[in-house]
């Protein structure tokens, strides 16, 4: 697979490297696309309980909700 990331990103990887947070670039790209993979996750679960809230018609304190997703974490 090959991708074009642009002189920013490029830079950005560059300089994660030499600060010694990376060993290579391939590992910034591989922790940039987990951190998607759990937004998307967190996101998931956030509509998921949304939904079910919407149809039963109530409401949630923001803890509740908070507390839902924590334990939907990995589902």
């Amino acid at each position: 697979m090959s991708f074009a990331i642009g002189d920013h990103f490029n830079e950005f990887i560059r300089k994660q490297v030499k600060a010694g947070r990376y060993n290579n670039a391939s590992e910034v790209v591989r922790e940039g696309l987990r951190l998607v993979e759990e937004r998307e996750a967190k996101l998931k679960a956030l509509r998921k309980h949304i939904g079910t809230a919407i149809k039963r018609g109530g409401s949630h304190s923001d803890d509740e909700i908070g507390e839902a997703l924590a334990n939907d974490k990995g589902q």
